[in-house]
C-alpha cells in the first residue's frame, strides 16, 4: 500500500481497528479518547507512515498557521536578519514562515503574492518593491493582514520602519558637523520608501546649515557593484568639484564605494568620508570600519510578526497599527573629524 499512494486516515482507521472519527479525535482533540486507543492509533501511523495533510485541514477548517515574508533583497544581510526576528517572533507563537525574495523586481513581487493568496496564508509581511501592487490590496479584499516591514504607509496597512529622515539627517549633520560641505548622496532617488526618505532627510540637513547641494550618485540596485560604479563616478567628477563626504542609502553601496576608494588609492577617511546605512554586521569589519546608520533589524521582524497577528486577532487600534523606530548613528574610522 505505502508503494502505490499516501497512507490516508482511513488507512490508519483499518489499520488500528477503529472509526475514522476515532483517527480524527485522536488527531485533533485527543482528550476525547483514551489513552490505550491513542497508543494503538499511533501504532498505525508509525507503521504506515502517515503525515497528516495541514494544508487540506487549513482549507476545511478556513483558518491557516501560515504566515510569509517577501524580502525586498535575501543577498541584503540587513534583510536576513529582519527575516531572523521574524522566524523567532513566528516559532513563538508556532506559526509557519514562508520566505520569498523578489529581488528588488516588481513582477516577482506580484508573483508571489499571487501564490500567497492561493496558499491562503494568515498575513503577509513585505517589504515591497512597489507598494502600489494591485497584489497587495487584492490580499488585504480577502481578509489577508498585510504588514509593511521597513516602509512606511499612508494606504490603510499597518508598518513597522524606521525614522529614515531622522536617519539620513543624522548621517548627513555628522559629515557637516567634521567639516565637509560637499557631499554626495549615493542610492535610488525615485519613491522606493527608505531610500527617499533617507535622501530627503540629507537634503533637510543641508538646508539647516545652508551648505551647498548634495552631489545625487542615482544607483540601478542598492548593492556592493553599484557602490563600485558609483566610486568610479565620484572620482570623474574634476577635483575642484569633487565631494569630500559620500552618504550611501545602505551599507552594501557603502561597502561598494569604500571598495573603488581602495582600488583607486583614495584615502579614507583623508580623502574621501563615507557612511552608510544599515549597520550590518559586515559594516564594522570593512577595511576602514563603516560609519552606519544603525537599524533594529531583529527588533523590526519580531515586532512586524506581533502586530500582523495582533492585526488578524482584530486587537489593533489606528494609535498601534504603525510602530516607528529611532535609527541611531555608529561612528567608526570611515569618517574623522578635520584638523
Amino acid at each position: 500500500m505505502a508503494g502505490s499512494h499516501s497512507p490516508s486516515m482511513k488507512d490508519v482507521a483499518a489499520q488500528a481497528g477503529v472509526s475514522y472519527q476515532t483517527v480524527s479525535n485522536v488527531l485533533n482533540h485527543p482528550q476525547r479518547v483514551s489513552e490505550h486507543t491513542r497508543r494503538q492509533v499511533q501504532t498505525a501511523i508509525d507503521a504506515l507512515g502517515f503525515v497528516r495533510n495541514e494544508s487540506a485541514r487549513q482549507l476545511r477548517g478556513g483558518g491557516s498557521r501560515m504566515i510569509a515574508y517577501v524580502m525586498f533583497d535575501v543577498c541584503n544581510p540587513f534583510f536576513a536578519d529582519v527575516a531572523e526576528g521574524a522566524q523567532d517572533a513566528a516559532d513563538a507563537a508556532g506559526m509557519v514562515l514562508y520566505l520569498c525574495n523578489s529581488g528588488e523586481d516588481a513582477a516577482r513581487q506580484t508573483a508571489y503574492l499571487e501564490m500567497l493568496e492561493q496558499q491562503r496564508v494568515e498575513g503577509v509581511l513585505i517589504t515591497p518593491v512597489d507598494p502600489h501592487d494591485p497584489r497587495i490590496a487584492a490580499l488585504q479584499a480577502r481578509g489577508t493582514t498585510v504588514v509593511l516591514v521597513a516602509r512606511g504607509s499612508d494606504l490603510g496597512r499597518c508598518s513597522v520602519t524606521v525614522d529614515d529622515v531622522l536617519g539620513g539627517d543624522l548621517a548627513v549633520t555628522h559629515l557637516l558637523d567634521i567639516g565637509h560641505r560637499k557631499i554626495a548622496f549615493v542610492g535610488r532617488t525615485e519613491d522606493l520608501g527608505h531610500p527617499s526618505d533617507r535622501l530627503v532627510g540629507a537634503e533637510q540637513a543641508i538646508a539647516r546649515a545652508g551648505s551647498e547641494p548634495l552631489t545625487l550618485l542615482e544607483t540601478a540596485r542598492l548593492d556592493i557593484a553599484e557602490g563600485r560604479r558609483a566610486g568610479e563616478r565620484l572620482m570623474g567628477i574634476p577635483a575642484a568639484r569633487r565631494p569630500t563626504a559620500a552618504f550611501c542609502a545602505n551599507d552594501l553601496l557603502a561597502l561598494g564605494l569604500l571598495q573603488q576608494m581602495v582600488r583607486l588609492g583614495v584615502r579614507v577617511p583623508e580623502d574621501m568620508a563615507i557612511v552608510g546605512y544599515d549597520d550590518i554586521q559586515f559594516a564594522e569589519a570593512a577595511t576602514a570600519p563603516l560609519t552606519s546608520v544603525a537599524q533594529p533589524r531583529h527588533l523590526l521582524g519580531r515586532t512586524a510578526v506581533e502586530l500582523l497577528l495582533a492585526d488578524a486577532r482584530g486587537e489593533t487600534s489606528p494609535d498601534n497599527r504603525h510602530v516607528v523606530f529611532k535609527p541611531e548613528l555608529i561612528v567608526r574610522a570611515s569618517t574623522r573629524l578635520h584638523t
